[in-house]
C-alpha cells in the first residue's frame, strides 16, 4: 500500500497538488500473475442509505438501562462499544505532529442532522458533500484483541502511519472515559516520538480503511486550540495536542 504524506499548513497544502490528488492515495494490489495500482478517493461516497442496526453488530450494541435513583425509577439508553487507544505521534526529524484524516460516517450524519433535524430519510450528496465528514484525528484504534494495550497502540502506529517503533518508546499519558452520555468507553492515550528512519511503509490502514497521514506544524497545532476555532476533530485529538504543547513542546 502506498500513501502520500500531506503537509498541512495555513491556507491549504504546501505541495502544489490538484484537488483530486489531495483526496486520493495510491494503493497496490497483487494477484498471482500481476501487480496493478489504483487511486482511492476518500470522499467518493455514493448510494448512501440508512437501515436498522442488526443485532449481530460486532462494534455497537444498543440497550436500555433501568435504575432507581433517590427513590425514583429512571432509564437511560446506552451503547456498548469497544474501548480504544489513541497515540500522539511527534516526528523529531520534521518537528511535526502526525495526525490522520478519514471519512467518519457519524460525523457526516451529525452535520446533516444539525442542519435539517433528526428525521433523515434521504441525503442530498450535492448539498452535503461527503468532505463534511472528513476528520483530523490522532492515530487510534479499538481494543478488540487479547494483547497489551501498548502493543495495540504500536500496531496502530504501524498500520495507520507506517512507523515501526518498539513499545519501549511508547509512553502512557492518560486514561479517561469517552462518550460519557452514551457509551462510557475507556480510552488510553499514549505518546510516541518517531524519526524518518522509523518509517517502513506508507501506512493508510488495513482491511479497507482509507486513511491519509497528515504532518501538522506546531503553529498550526496551536491555531486549532485558539478560542472560537471550529474543527472536525474529536476531543481526544484536541486533548492530545494540548498535552503535547504543554508537556513535550521542543524547547528552542
Amino acid at each position: 500500500m502506498y500513501l502520500r504524506t500531506i503537509e498541512l499548513v495555513k491556507g491549504g497544502f504546501r505541495k502544489l497538488l490538484s484537488t483530486r490528488q489531495t483526496r486520493c492515495f495510491l494503493q497496490e494490489y497483487r494477484s498471482n500473475s500481476s501487480t496493478f495500482q489504483v487511486y482511492i478517493e476518500m470522499d467518493k461516497i455514493t448510494a448512501l442509505r440508512y437501515e436498522p442496526l442488526p443485532e449481530d453488530s460486532p462494534y455497537v450494541k444498543p440497550f436500555r438501562m433501568y435504575y432507581t435513583q433517590n427513590g425514583e425509577e429512571k432509564s437511560w439508553d446506552l451503547l456498548k462499544v469497544h474501548d480504544s487507544v489513541a497515540i500522539i505521534i511527534f516526528n523529531k526529524t520534521s518537528q511535526k505532529l502526525l495526525l490522520v484524516k478519514q471519512f467518519r460516517p457519524a460525523v457526516y450524519h451529525g452535520v446533516i442532522s444539525s442542519a435539517q433535524g433528526g428525521n433523515i430519510s434521504t441525503i442530498d450528496l450535492e448539498k452535503y458533500p461527503p468532505q463534511l465528514g472528513i476528520t483530523l484525528e490522532l492515530c487510534a484504534g479499538i481494543v478488540d484483541k487479547s494483547k497489551a494495550l501498548v502493543e495495540i497502540a504500536q500496531e496502530e502506529v504501524l498500520e495507520e502511519c507506517g512507523y515501526n517503533v518498539p513499545v519501549e518508546r511508547i509512553e502512557s499519558v492518560l486514561t479517561y472515559r469517552s462518550g460519557v452520555g452514551a457509551t462510557g468507553a475507556l480510552q488510553n492515550l499514549y505518546y510516541c516520538e518517531v524519526t524518518d528512519g522509523d518509517k517502513v511503509n506508507s501506512g493508510g490502514g488495513v482491511d479497507g480503511e482509507i486513511i491519509d497521514v497528515v504532518e501538522l506544524g506546531l503553529e498550526d497545532a496551536r491555531q486549532m486550540l485558539t478560542q472560537g476555532s471550529v474543527v472536525t476533530s474529536p476531543p481526544s485529538c484536541l486533548l492530545g495536542i494540548l498535552w503535547f504543547l504543554t508537556n513535550k513542546l521542543p524547547k528552542h
